[in-house]
């Protein structure tokens, strides 16, 4: 009887463990079954070609978005609906449940890795400033603007730019938060800010639309480092994550990665020679 008691209690235990683990799926599963359900995943990106664009039409496009788009569509989600959003705004707004993924060039750094869930590296690219034609104050360096204390620079709110500005000596009043891209531009056209700062694709769409002799490009920054984006998931939604990661990691594989990002002037082999865990640890 004893024996027969033990082993009932086994054969409850099993059944209590395989109901949990049930149920454990059934939660991870859950924000991807929601996703197919409505038919659409909502993401947030910020109009600044190649990385992300927005037609006149309304049409998204740009390498981010183009590759969310597809591993969507792999995981049973038909389509991306947008919302265009500032650097500084998009994690909290994913933290806040505005959006189901940040596909945006949001580059991975540690203190961005402890509040969202990367995918494995997407994008990647060095830094750029568009300054007037012959470089009149002679910058190559965000350190070069801060030991110049009449300049100026410009970078979009909350994003990295504005950050290695900051850190390298650059005064908050001297460092401008500009909204997009064309508005840099603009900016710097018009002598309201010596610089204005992206990364060096981003830059490099801008000018050439521009079509600006008055203009020149500086590529890269000298001390400021490659830096690699990847597809933002809010905390706890990290099975969803790991599903796109799956389909990411197939695409890598058959080339399919590289057709996407490549004709916007990205680099697949550089995002496949570095990890998250990589990026996601460097100081």
């Amino acid at each position: 009887m004893k024996k027969l008691a033990i082993l009932a209690g086994v054969a409850g235990l099993a059944v209590i463990t395989m109901l949990l683990a049930s149920g454990a799926k059934s939660a991870d599963d859950a924000k991807l079954d929601q996703l197919k359900g409505q038919g659409f995943a909502r993401v947030a990106i910020a109009n600044e070609p190649p990385y992300t664009a927005v037609a006149a039409d309304g049409k998204v496009s740009g390498a981010a978005p183009d590759v969310a788009r597809e591993i969507f569509k792999r995981l049973g989600v038909n389509d991306i609906v947008a919302s265009i959003s500032e650097y500084g705004a998009m994690i909290p707004g994913l933290q806040a449940g505005r959006f189901d993924v940040v596909t945006a060039g949001l580059f991975m750094k540690p203190e961005r890795c402890a509040a969202v869930a990367y995918s494995e590296p997407v994008l990647c690219d060095a830094e750029a400033m568009l300054v007037k034609k012959g470089n009149p104050k002679g910058f190559k360096s965000y350190e070069d603007i801060a030991k110049d204390t009449s300049a100026t620079i410009g970078a979009p709110g909350g994003g990295t730019e504005e950050k290695l500005a900051l850190n390298a000596g650059v005064p908050r009043d001297r460092v401008i938060v500009v909204p997009d891209g064309q508005s840099g531009l603009k900016m710097v056209q018009d002598g309201r800010i010596d610089a204005y700062s992206l990364p060096v694709l981003s830059i490099n769409d801008l000018i050439k639309k521009a079509n600006d002799p008055n203009l020149e490009v500086i590529a890269p920054v000298q001390g400021a480092p490659v830096y690699c984006d990847g597809a933002a998931f809010k905390k706890g939604d990290e099975a969803l994550r790991d599903a796109y990661d799956v389909e990411l990691a197939k695409m890598k594989k058959s080339g399919e990665f590289a057709k996407i990002i490549e004709p916007y002037g990205f680099s697949a082999k550089a995002a496949m020679s570095t990890t998250r865990e990589k990026l996601c640890a460097a100081k």
